[in-house]
Protein backbone atom coordinates (compact mmCIF):
# COMPACT_ATOMS: atom_id res chain seq x y z
CA UNK A 1 0.00 0.00 0.00
CA UNK A 2 1.18 3.46 -1.08
CA UNK A 3 1.07 5.90 1.62
CA UNK A 4 2.91 9.06 1.99
CA UNK A 5 3.93 10.82 5.73
CA UNK A 6 4.12 14.50 5.67
CA UNK A 7 6.52 14.41 8.10
CA UNK A 8 4.33 16.80 10.78
CA UNK A 9 4.18 15.25 14.57
CA UNK A 10 4.31 12.00 16.00
CA UNK A 11 4.02 9.01 13.15
CA UNK A 12 0.63 7.47 14.19
CA UNK A 13 -0.84 11.40 13.30
CA UNK A 14 0.86 11.00 9.67
CA UNK A 15 -0.31 7.17 9.10
CA UNK A 16 -3.62 8.46 10.39
CA UNK A 17 -3.56 11.57 8.07
CA UNK A 18 -2.19 9.49 5.18
CA UNK A 19 -4.74 6.67 5.36
CA UNK A 20 -7.58 9.37 5.86
CA UNK A 21 -6.82 11.41 2.58
CA UNK A 22 -6.68 8.07 0.65
CA UNK A 23 -9.84 6.89 2.15
CA UNK A 24 -11.48 10.36 0.86
CA UNK A 25 -10.12 10.52 -2.47
CA UNK A 26 -11.26 6.85 -3.23
CA UNK A 27 -7.70 5.34 -3.69
CA UNK A 28 -8.73 3.05 -0.71
CA UNK A 29 -12.50 2.23 -1.86
CA UNK A 30 -15.44 1.43 0.71
CA UNK A 31 -15.60 -2.27 1.82
CA UNK A 32 -11.72 -2.57 1.04
CA UNK A 33 -9.89 -4.50 3.80
CA UNK A 34 -6.89 -3.00 5.28
CA UNK A 35 -3.62 -4.66 5.46
CA UNK A 36 -3.05 -6.50 9.00
CA UNK A 37 -1.36 -4.21 11.25
CA UNK A 38 2.21 -6.29 11.27
CA UNK A 39 1.79 -6.62 7.69
CA UNK A 40 1.57 -2.66 7.30
CA UNK A 41 4.17 -1.81 9.68
CA UNK A 42 6.72 -3.94 8.32
CA UNK A 43 5.68 -2.31 4.75
CA UNK A 44 6.36 0.89 6.16
CA UNK A 45 9.23 0.03 8.25
CA UNK A 46 6.85 1.72 11.40
CA UNK A 47 6.27 -0.27 14.73
CA UNK A 48 3.11 -2.36 14.95
CA UNK A 49 1.99 0.40 17.63
CA UNK A 50 2.36 3.15 16.03
CA UNK A 51 -0.16 1.01 13.33
CA UNK A 52 -2.50 0.17 15.86
CA UNK A 53 -2.98 3.72 17.16
CA UNK A 54 -3.93 5.25 13.74
CA UNK A 55 -5.90 1.97 12.93
CA UNK A 56 -8.48 2.56 16.80
CA UNK A 57 -8.34 6.60 15.97
CA UNK A 58 -9.85 5.78 12.19
CA UNK A 59 -12.21 3.08 13.94
CA UNK A 60 -13.22 6.26 16.23
CA UNK A 61 -13.59 8.55 13.56
CA UNK A 62 -16.42 6.01 11.63
CA UNK A 63 -13.24 5.79 8.47
CA UNK A 64 -13.07 2.43 9.27
CA UNK A 65 -14.67 -0.79 10.74
CA UNK A 66 -13.39 -3.98 12.67
CA UNK A 67 -14.95 -7.51 11.70
CA UNK A 68 -14.37 -10.02 14.40
CA UNK A 69 -11.82 -12.56 12.96
CA UNK A 70 -11.34 -11.07 9.66
CA UNK A 71 -10.01 -7.77 9.87
CA UNK A 72 -10.36 -3.76 9.36
CA UNK A 73 -12.47 -2.71 6.64
CA UNK A 74 -12.87 0.84 4.76
CA UNK A 75 -16.35 2.26 5.83
CA UNK A 76 -18.73 3.42 2.91
CA UNK A 77 -18.38 7.30 3.33
CA UNK A 78 -19.10 9.95 0.38
CA UNK A 79 -15.39 9.76 -1.18
CA UNK A 80 -14.55 13.71 -2.26
CA UNK A 81 -13.52 13.63 -6.45
CA UNK A 82 -10.31 13.51 -7.08
CA UNK A 83 -8.81 16.22 -8.92
CA UNK A 84 -5.43 14.59 -10.00
CA UNK A 85 -6.46 14.28 -13.92
CA UNK A 86 -7.89 17.92 -14.20
CA UNK A 87 -8.07 18.33 -18.12
CA UNK A 88 -6.12 21.72 -17.62
CA UNK A 89 -3.54 20.39 -16.29
CA UNK A 90 -2.78 17.15 -19.03
CA UNK A 91 -0.40 17.89 -22.36
CA UNK A 92 -2.40 17.35 -25.36
CA UNK A 93 -1.93 14.04 -26.74
CA UNK A 94 -0.22 12.65 -29.52
CA UNK A 95 -1.81 13.04 -33.39
CA UNK A 96 -1.98 9.55 -32.97
CA UNK A 97 -3.59 9.38 -29.07
CA UNK A 98 -6.39 11.43 -30.58
CA UNK A 99 -7.24 9.60 -33.79
CA UNK A 100 -7.07 6.57 -31.95
CA UNK A 101 -9.63 7.77 -29.64
CA UNK A 102 -11.77 9.03 -32.57
CA UNK A 103 -11.53 5.71 -34.37
CA UNK A 104 -12.39 3.82 -31.18
CA UNK A 105 -15.89 5.58 -31.18
CA UNK A 106 -16.68 5.15 -34.63
CA UNK A 107 -19.89 3.07 -35.13
CA UNK A 108 -18.54 -0.25 -36.11
CA UNK A 109 -20.53 -3.27 -35.37
CA UNK A 110 -21.36 -3.97 -31.47
CA UNK A 111 -21.12 -7.38 -29.73
CA UNK A 112 -24.79 -7.61 -28.09
CA UNK A 113 -24.43 -9.75 -25.26
CA UNK A 114 -27.39 -12.21 -23.31
CA UNK A 115 -29.10 -13.22 -26.82
CA UNK A 116 -30.82 -16.47 -26.75
CA UNK A 117 -29.79 -16.36 -31.16
CA UNK A 118 -26.62 -14.33 -31.79
CA UNK A 119 -25.36 -14.51 -34.89
CA UNK A 120 -22.11 -12.70 -34.15
CA UNK A 121 -19.24 -13.26 -36.73
CA UNK A 122 -15.24 -12.73 -36.03
CA UNK A 123 -15.61 -15.52 -32.68
CA UNK A 124 -13.99 -19.04 -33.59
CA UNK A 125 -15.49 -22.64 -33.05
CA UNK A 126 -15.97 -23.52 -29.46
CA UNK A 127 -14.69 -27.52 -29.40
CA UNK A 128 -14.85 -28.42 -26.04
CA UNK A 129 -12.27 -31.22 -26.49
CA UNK A 130 -9.91 -28.40 -27.24
CA UNK A 131 -9.83 -27.41 -23.98
CA UNK A 132 -8.69 -30.11 -22.35
CA UNK A 133 -5.77 -30.79 -25.11
CA UNK A 134 -4.89 -27.33 -24.16
CA UNK A 135 -4.67 -27.61 -21.05
CA UNK A 136 -2.69 -30.33 -21.28
CA UNK A 137 -0.41 -28.83 -23.62
CA UNK A 138 0.11 -25.86 -21.29
CA UNK A 139 0.88 -28.08 -18.48
CA UNK A 140 3.43 -30.10 -20.20
CA UNK A 141 4.87 -26.65 -21.96
CA UNK A 142 5.21 -25.06 -18.16
CA UNK A 143 7.83 -28.24 -17.48
CA UNK A 144 9.88 -28.34 -20.13
CA UNK A 145 10.35 -24.60 -21.41
CA UNK A 146 12.83 -22.51 -20.70
CA UNK A 147 11.19 -19.71 -18.53
CA UNK A 148 13.37 -16.68 -20.23
CA UNK A 149 12.32 -13.84 -22.49
CA UNK A 150 12.23 -15.80 -25.73
CA UNK A 151 13.99 -14.70 -29.29
CA UNK A 152 12.25 -11.93 -30.86
CA UNK A 153 11.30 -13.46 -33.97
CA UNK A 154 9.18 -16.31 -32.01
CA UNK A 155 9.85 -19.33 -30.95
CA UNK A 156 11.83 -21.80 -33.05
CA UNK A 157 10.52 -24.94 -33.12
CA UNK A 158 6.92 -23.09 -33.55
CA UNK A 159 8.24 -21.01 -36.71
CA UNK A 160 9.38 -24.44 -37.57
CA UNK A 161 6.17 -25.88 -37.63
CA UNK A 162 4.13 -23.12 -38.94
CA UNK A 163 6.38 -23.26 -41.99
CA UNK A 164 5.69 -26.99 -42.45
CA UNK A 165 1.91 -26.14 -42.13
CA UNK A 166 2.09 -23.53 -44.61
CA UNK A 167 3.71 -25.16 -47.18
CA UNK A 168 0.98 -28.03 -46.81
CA UNK A 169 -1.82 -26.12 -46.57
CA UNK A 170 -1.43 -22.52 -48.33
CA UNK A 171 1.53 -23.50 -50.70
CA UNK A 172 3.61 -20.69 -48.87
CA UNK A 173 7.42 -21.90 -49.10
CA UNK A 174 9.09 -20.01 -46.02
CA UNK A 175 12.14 -20.65 -43.64
CA UNK A 176 11.81 -20.07 -40.13
CA UNK A 177 13.70 -16.51 -40.41
CA UNK A 178 11.14 -15.05 -42.80
CA UNK A 179 8.64 -15.55 -39.83
CA UNK A 180 7.70 -13.20 -37.39
CA UNK A 181 5.43 -14.38 -34.51
CA UNK A 182 3.13 -11.59 -33.23
CA UNK A 183 0.14 -11.42 -30.61
CA UNK A 184 -2.87 -11.28 -32.97
CA UNK A 185 -3.17 -9.50 -36.45
CA UNK A 186 -4.14 -6.38 -35.41
CA UNK A 187 -0.09 -6.29 -33.57
CA UNK A 188 0.85 -7.24 -37.46
CA UNK A 189 -1.02 -4.57 -39.01
CA UNK A 190 0.49 -2.18 -36.06
CA UNK A 191 3.89 -3.28 -36.86
CA UNK A 192 3.30 -2.53 -40.79
CA UNK A 193 1.79 0.50 -39.82
CA UNK A 194 4.83 1.88 -38.14
CA UNK A 195 7.47 -0.09 -40.17
CA UNK A 196 6.01 0.71 -43.50
CA UNK A 197 3.91 3.79 -43.38
CA UNK A 198 4.38 7.64 -42.91
CA UNK A 199 1.70 9.94 -42.20
CA UNK A 200 0.25 11.08 -44.84
CA UNK A 201 0.97 8.16 -47.03
CA UNK A 202 -1.50 6.71 -49.72
CA UNK A 203 -2.87 2.92 -48.95
CA UNK A 204 -5.43 0.84 -51.00
CA UNK A 205 -7.89 -0.94 -48.82
CA UNK A 206 -10.89 -3.22 -50.18
CA UNK A 207 -14.48 -2.10 -50.18
CA UNK A 208 -15.97 -3.27 -47.92
CA UNK A 209 -13.20 -4.32 -45.65
CA UNK A 210 -11.54 -5.02 -42.69
CA UNK A 211 -12.92 -2.30 -39.61
CA UNK A 212 -9.65 -3.70 -37.32
CA UNK A 213 -7.29 -2.45 -40.52
CA UNK A 214 -9.26 0.06 -41.05
CA UNK A 215 -9.00 1.93 -37.86
CA UNK A 216 -5.29 1.04 -37.19
CA UNK A 217 -4.76 2.92 -40.57
CA UNK A 218 -6.29 5.76 -39.88
CA UNK A 219 -5.06 6.13 -36.11
CA UNK A 220 -1.50 6.14 -38.17
CA UNK A 221 -2.49 9.19 -40.25
CA UNK A 222 -3.10 7.74 -43.49
CA UNK A 223 -4.91 8.62 -46.45
CA UNK A 224 -7.12 5.16 -48.09
CA UNK A 225 -8.60 4.80 -50.82
CA UNK A 226 -11.13 2.69 -51.54
CA UNK A 227 -11.48 -0.46 -54.44
CA UNK A 228 -14.34 -1.94 -55.18
CA UNK A 229 -14.60 -5.78 -55.01
CA UNK A 230 -17.36 -8.28 -56.94
CA UNK A 231 -17.42 -11.71 -57.28
CA UNK A 232 -13.84 -12.40 -58.25
CA UNK A 233 -12.39 -10.13 -55.26
CA UNK A 234 -10.61 -6.61 -55.59
CA UNK A 235 -11.30 -4.55 -58.77
CA UNK A 236 -7.50 -4.34 -60.45
CA UNK A 237 -8.79 -2.30 -63.12
CA UNK A 238 -9.62 0.12 -60.54
CA UNK A 239 -6.40 0.71 -58.84
CA UNK A 240 -5.37 4.47 -58.45
CA UNK A 241 -2.29 5.60 -61.23
CA UNK A 242 -1.40 7.20 -58.23
CA UNK A 243 1.10 4.83 -56.63
CA UNK A 244 0.16 3.85 -52.98
CA UNK A 245 2.66 2.89 -50.70
CA UNK A 246 0.53 -0.47 -49.18
CA UNK A 247 -2.12 -2.56 -50.40
CA UNK A 248 -4.21 -4.31 -48.15
CA UNK A 249 -5.99 -7.30 -49.45
CA UNK A 250 -7.70 -10.80 -47.94
CA UNK A 251 -7.67 -12.35 -50.90
CA UNK A 252 -8.92 -16.41 -49.98
CA UNK A 253 -11.57 -15.62 -48.64
CA UNK A 254 -12.61 -11.56 -49.09
CA UNK A 255 -13.71 -9.55 -45.52
CA UNK A 256 -16.55 -9.21 -45.13
CA UNK A 257 -18.06 -10.31 -48.61
CA UNK A 258 -16.77 -14.02 -49.11
CA UNK A 259 -15.78 -13.83 -52.23
CA UNK A 260 -12.28 -15.48 -53.50
CA UNK A 261 -9.45 -13.24 -55.79
CA UNK A 262 -9.46 -15.03 -59.29
CA UNK A 263 -6.04 -15.92 -60.50
CA UNK A 264 -6.15 -13.68 -63.01
CA UNK A 265 -6.61 -10.26 -60.75
CA UNK A 266 -3.62 -12.06 -58.51
CA UNK A 267 -1.51 -11.73 -61.09
CA UNK A 268 -2.84 -8.38 -62.18
CA UNK A 269 -2.29 -7.33 -58.31
CA UNK A 270 1.32 -8.50 -58.06
CA UNK A 271 2.17 -6.52 -61.55
CA UNK A 272 0.74 -3.77 -60.06
CA UNK A 273 3.03 -4.17 -56.84
CA UNK A 274 5.81 -4.37 -58.97
CA UNK A 275 5.44 -1.89 -61.46
CA UNK A 276 4.40 1.13 -59.09
CA UNK A 277 7.00 -0.22 -56.06
CA UNK A 278 4.53 -0.94 -53.13
CA UNK A 279 3.77 -3.63 -50.47
CA UNK A 280 0.86 -5.68 -50.33
CA UNK A 281 -0.54 -7.55 -47.58
CA UNK A 282 -2.28 -10.59 -47.12
CA UNK A 283 -4.53 -11.35 -44.73
CA UNK A 284 -4.98 -14.60 -44.81
CA UNK A 285 -7.59 -14.76 -41.61
CA UNK A 286 -9.53 -17.64 -42.09
CA UNK A 287 -7.95 -19.35 -45.17
CA UNK A 288 -7.85 -22.49 -43.27
CA UNK A 289 -11.85 -22.90 -43.52
CA UNK A 290 -12.78 -24.60 -47.44
CA UNK A 291 -15.50 -27.10 -47.47
CA UNK A 292 -16.61 -27.89 -51.29
CA UNK A 293 -13.50 -27.58 -53.04
CA UNK A 294 -9.64 -27.48 -52.56
CA UNK A 295 -8.71 -23.70 -51.72
CA UNK A 296 -6.64 -21.36 -54.28
CA UNK A 297 -3.09 -21.15 -52.80
CA UNK A 298 -2.07 -17.87 -51.20
CA UNK A 299 -1.25 -15.14 -52.96
CA UNK A 300 2.30 -15.06 -51.56
CA UNK A 301 2.81 -18.50 -53.10
CA UNK A 302 2.74 -16.85 -56.62
CA UNK A 303 4.74 -13.92 -55.47
CA UNK A 304 8.01 -13.94 -57.41
CA UNK A 305 8.76 -9.85 -56.10
CA UNK A 306 9.35 -10.44 -52.90
CA UNK A 307 6.91 -7.77 -52.18
CA UNK A 308 3.66 -9.77 -50.23
CA UNK A 309 3.30 -9.14 -46.44
CA UNK A 310 1.64 -12.51 -45.46
CA UNK A 311 -0.61 -12.18 -42.24
CA UNK A 312 -2.20 -15.23 -40.50
CA UNK A 313 -3.57 -15.87 -37.28
CA UNK A 314 -3.95 -19.16 -34.77
CA UNK A 315 -6.67 -17.31 -32.58
CA UNK A 316 -9.72 -17.81 -34.94
CA UNK A 317 -8.18 -21.45 -35.93
CA UNK A 318 -7.93 -22.37 -32.26
CA UNK A 319 -9.54 -19.82 -29.70
CA UNK A 320 -10.21 -15.85 -28.87
CA UNK A 321 -8.00 -15.83 -26.17
CA UNK A 322 -4.73 -17.27 -27.38
CA UNK A 323 -3.19 -13.89 -29.05
CA UNK A 324 -0.87 -15.57 -31.41
CA UNK A 325 -0.60 -15.06 -34.82
CA UNK A 326 2.35 -15.10 -37.37
CA UNK A 327 3.54 -12.87 -40.57
CA UNK A 328 5.82 -13.97 -43.56
CA UNK A 329 8.02 -11.27 -44.55
CA UNK A 330 9.91 -10.33 -47.66
CA UNK A 331 13.39 -11.00 -47.14
CA UNK A 332 14.35 -6.75 -47.02
CA UNK A 333 11.70 -5.94 -43.81
CA UNK A 334 13.30 -8.85 -41.82
CA UNK A 335 15.48 -6.69 -39.79
CA UNK A 336 13.33 -3.98 -39.63
CA UNK A 337 10.03 -5.63 -38.29
CA UNK A 338 11.97 -7.53 -35.59
CA UNK A 339 13.30 -4.33 -34.33
CA UNK A 340 9.74 -3.22 -34.31
CA UNK A 341 8.71 -6.40 -32.75
CA UNK A 342 11.36 -5.70 -29.96
CA UNK A 343 10.85 -1.91 -29.12
CA UNK A 344 6.65 -3.22 -28.59
CA UNK A 345 6.73 -6.31 -26.00
CA UNK A 346 10.42 -8.05 -26.93
CA UNK A 347 8.53 -11.10 -28.08
CA UNK A 348 5.19 -13.36 -27.81
CA UNK A 349 4.78 -15.41 -24.28
CA UNK A 350 6.95 -18.21 -24.65
CA UNK A 351 4.75 -21.10 -22.49
CA UNK A 352 2.29 -20.51 -25.06
CA UNK A 353 3.96 -21.38 -28.33
CA UNK A 354 5.85 -23.89 -27.03
CA UNK A 355 2.49 -25.37 -26.38
CA UNK A 356 1.10 -24.50 -30.10
CA UNK A 357 4.40 -26.27 -31.53
CA UNK A 358 4.09 -28.96 -29.71
CA UNK A 359 -0.13 -29.44 -30.41
CA UNK A 360 1.55 -29.39 -34.07
CA UNK A 361 3.93 -31.80 -33.85
CA UNK A 362 2.14 -33.92 -32.45
CA UNK A 363 -1.29 -33.60 -34.53
CA UNK A 364 -3.56 -32.07 -32.94
CA UNK A 365 -3.67 -28.92 -34.70
CA UNK A 366 -4.62 -30.81 -37.64
CA UNK A 367 -6.94 -33.13 -35.95
CA UNK A 368 -8.86 -29.64 -34.32
CA UNK A 369 -9.08 -28.87 -37.81
CA UNK A 370 -10.40 -31.54 -39.40
CA UNK A 371 -13.06 -31.61 -36.59
CA UNK A 372 -13.71 -28.19 -36.99
CA UNK A 373 -14.21 -27.71 -40.91
CA UNK A 374 -16.79 -30.48 -40.88
CA UNK A 375 -18.73 -28.98 -37.98
CA UNK A 376 -18.50 -25.77 -39.24
CA UNK A 377 -19.80 -27.28 -42.56
CA UNK A 378 -22.47 -28.33 -40.99
CA UNK A 379 -23.36 -25.28 -39.67
CA UNK A 380 -22.85 -23.12 -42.41
CA UNK A 381 -25.14 -25.92 -44.32
CA UNK A 382 -28.53 -25.28 -41.82
CA UNK A 383 -27.73 -21.85 -42.13
CA UNK A 384 -28.20 -22.13 -45.80
CA UNK A 385 -30.97 -24.13 -45.26
CA UNK A 386 -32.93 -22.13 -42.93
CA UNK A 387 -32.44 -18.90 -44.88
CA UNK A 388 -34.22 -20.75 -47.98
CA UNK A 389 -37.08 -21.94 -45.91
CA UNK A 390 -38.14 -19.26 -43.81
CA UNK A 391 -36.55 -16.01 -45.99
CA UNK A 392 -36.93 -17.23 -49.05
CA UNK A 393 -36.66 -14.52 -52.07
CA UNK A 394 -36.64 -11.72 -48.84
CA UNK A 395 -32.57 -12.10 -48.67
CA UNK A 396 -29.99 -12.65 -51.80
CA UNK A 397 -27.10 -15.11 -50.27
CA UNK A 398 -23.79 -14.33 -50.93
CA UNK A 399 -22.83 -17.79 -51.30
CA UNK A 400 -19.37 -19.08 -50.41
CA UNK A 401 -18.77 -22.55 -49.64
CA UNK A 402 -14.95 -20.97 -47.13
CA UNK A 403 -15.14 -18.82 -43.92
CA UNK A 404 -17.31 -18.28 -40.86
CA UNK A 405 -19.54 -15.81 -41.62
CA UNK A 406 -22.18 -15.37 -44.53
CA UNK A 407 -23.47 -12.34 -46.02
CA UNK A 408 -26.86 -11.96 -47.44
CA UNK A 409 -28.42 -8.83 -48.90
CA UNK A 410 -31.39 -7.21 -47.98
CA UNK A 411 -33.49 -6.33 -51.38
CA UNK A 412 -36.35 -3.65 -50.92
CA UNK A 413 -34.58 -1.89 -47.75
CA UNK A 414 -32.82 1.09 -47.43
CA UNK A 415 -30.66 1.44 -44.46
CA UNK A 416 -33.14 3.02 -42.42
CA UNK A 417 -35.30 0.18 -42.87
CA UNK A 418 -32.53 -2.22 -42.00
CA UNK A 419 -30.97 -0.81 -38.55
CA UNK A 420 -34.63 -0.85 -37.72
CA UNK A 421 -35.39 -4.95 -38.55
CA UNK A 422 -31.80 -5.32 -36.50
CA UNK A 423 -33.12 -3.05 -33.44
CA UNK A 424 -36.56 -5.72 -34.01
CA UNK A 425 -34.88 -8.76 -33.95
CA UNK A 426 -32.67 -7.84 -31.45
CA UNK A 427 -35.80 -7.47 -28.72
CA UNK A 428 -37.27 -10.97 -29.95
CA UNK A 429 -33.76 -12.33 -28.54
CA UNK A 430 -32.04 -12.29 -31.98
CA UNK A 431 -28.57 -11.01 -32.98
CA UNK A 432 -27.96 -9.61 -36.54
CA UNK A 433 -24.67 -7.07 -37.49
CA UNK A 434 -25.16 -4.54 -40.46
CA UNK A 435 -22.78 -4.18 -43.27
CA UNK A 436 -22.91 -0.67 -43.15
CA UNK A 437 -19.80 -0.23 -40.91
CA UNK A 438 -17.60 -2.09 -42.88
CA UNK A 439 -17.32 0.22 -46.03
CA UNK A 440 -15.88 3.61 -46.25
CA UNK A 441 -18.39 5.04 -48.56
CA UNK A 442 -22.18 4.57 -48.46
CA UNK A 443 -22.81 0.58 -49.08
CA UNK A 444 -24.68 0.36 -52.61
CA UNK A 445 -27.32 -1.66 -50.47
CA UNK A 446 -28.21 -2.71 -47.17
CA UNK A 447 -26.99 -6.15 -45.53
CA UNK A 448 -26.81 -8.64 -42.63
CA UNK A 449 -23.27 -10.25 -41.66
CA UNK A 450 -24.71 -13.81 -40.23
CA UNK A 451 -21.85 -15.72 -38.23
CA UNK A 452 -22.87 -19.55 -37.42
CA UNK A 453 -19.41 -20.87 -35.25
CA UNK A 454 -21.69 -19.39 -31.62
CA UNK A 455 -24.37 -21.66 -32.07
CA UNK A 456 -25.23 -25.34 -32.79
CA UNK A 457 -27.07 -26.97 -36.10
CA UNK A 458 -29.78 -26.79 -34.11
CA UNK A 459 -29.91 -23.06 -33.02
CA UNK A 460 -29.24 -21.96 -36.01
CA UNK A 461 -32.23 -24.00 -37.86
CA UNK A 462 -34.39 -22.02 -34.71
CA UNK A 463 -32.45 -18.89 -35.16
CA UNK A 464 -33.82 -18.88 -38.94
CA UNK A 465 -37.02 -19.53 -38.05
CA UNK A 466 -37.19 -16.29 -35.76
CA UNK A 467 -35.15 -14.50 -38.24
CA UNK A 468 -38.35 -15.17 -40.62
CA UNK A 469 -40.97 -13.81 -37.95
CA UNK A 470 -38.65 -10.58 -37.81
CA UNK A 471 -38.81 -10.20 -41.84
CA UNK A 472 -42.35 -11.29 -41.65
CA UNK A 473 -43.02 -8.65 -38.93
CA UNK A 474 -41.86 -5.91 -41.33
CA UNK A 475 -43.04 -7.52 -44.13
CA UNK A 476 -46.53 -6.82 -42.76
CA UNK A 477 -46.12 -2.88 -41.89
Amino acid sequence: MYLELDGRGPLYDQLTRALKASILDGRIAAGTQLPPTRELADELDLSRTTVLAAYEQLRAEGFIAGRVGSGSYVSDLQARPCNHHAETSIPAPSRYAQRAREVRNWDIPRIHRGLRYNLQYGNPLVNPALNNAWGRELARAANYTRLVVNEVAGLNALRKQTCDYLARRRGVQAEPDDLLIVCGTQQAITLISRVLLEEGDRVVLEEPHYFGAHQALVAHGVELVAIRTDEQGILCSELPEQSPRLIYVTPSHQFPTGSILSLQRRKELLRYAEQHQCWIVEDDYDGEFSYESQPMPALRSLDHGDRVIYVGTFSKVMFGGLRLAYMVLPAALRVDFRNAKYLGDMSCPVIEQSALAHFMEDGGFERHLRLSRKELKSRREALIAGLKEHARDRVEIADTPAGMHLVVWLPGYDQTRCDALIAYAHDQGLGLYPMAPLYLHAPPRPGLMLGYCSLSVTEIREAMQLFGQCLDHFQAR
